[in-house]
């Protein structure tokens, strides 16, 4: 239980830097360019359950961070091993539905209680005490949620070729903004779902 884990890959620095820049460009440019469309298609179903969905598999991963920080400071590495994996696997999951929400179901705009894509002078007035709460969360969901790939990717790396010093310390700015881009988004969901079309 105490025993670190072997390294589970060679160490390549150099690949594995240009892997993870090149992975998290691609990831980042692709979301940025898909969430500027919006297909009509009639999935015969509300497409709104991406949302959701979303919203419950980030509090999984809030949840299995919160877990994994407890098992490594009980020194159960194998246990923090497999809780951050199964969040790794989560989070591709994630993304997967994020992107085929935002696809079908365009944005959403905070206070639009009539939902035809304009917030008027009563809607604005009826948010004021909550928008601006709600855009504080939301930019700072999305700008961390935007940078957060390659560090968690870094943060890995070091796990799997078993530099263990490395990864510590890589994680202690890792963890923090990963578990506020897993809490927040939950948080997001919460206010933005009333206004949804």
């Amino acid at each position: 239980m105490n025993q670190l884990p072997q390294p589970v890959i060679h160490k390549n620095d150099k690949k594995a830097t240009w892997l993870i820049i090149i992975f998290s460009i691609v990831i980042f440019a692709a979301v940025s360019f898909l969430a500027k469309f919006k297909v009509d298609i009639d999935l015969g179903f509300d497409i709104h359950i991406f949302a959701l969905a979303n919203a419950i598999i980030n509090s999984v991963i809030a949840v299995l961070l919160l877990i994994a920080l407890i098992a490594v400071k009980r020194s159960n590495y194998i246990l923090h091993k497999r809780l951050m994996l199964a969040a790794l696997i989560l989070s591709v999951v994630f993304l997967v539905s994020y992107i085929a929400h935002h696809l079908l179901a365009g944005e959403a705009i905070y206070g639009d209680a009539d939902h035809n894509g304009i917030l008027s002078d009563t809607e604005k007035a009826a948010v004021s005490g909550s928008r601006p709460y709600y855009l504080i969360i939301l930019l700072t969901h999305i700008f961390l949620a935007g940078i957060i790939l390659p560090f968690i990717l870094f943060t890995a790396y070091r796990a799997l070729i078993a530099e263990y010093p490395k990864h510590k310390k890589l994680a202690r700015i890792t963890w923090p903004l990963w578990f506020y881009v897993a809490v927040s988004g939950p948080v997001v969901y919460w206010m933005i779902q009333p206004y949804y079309t």
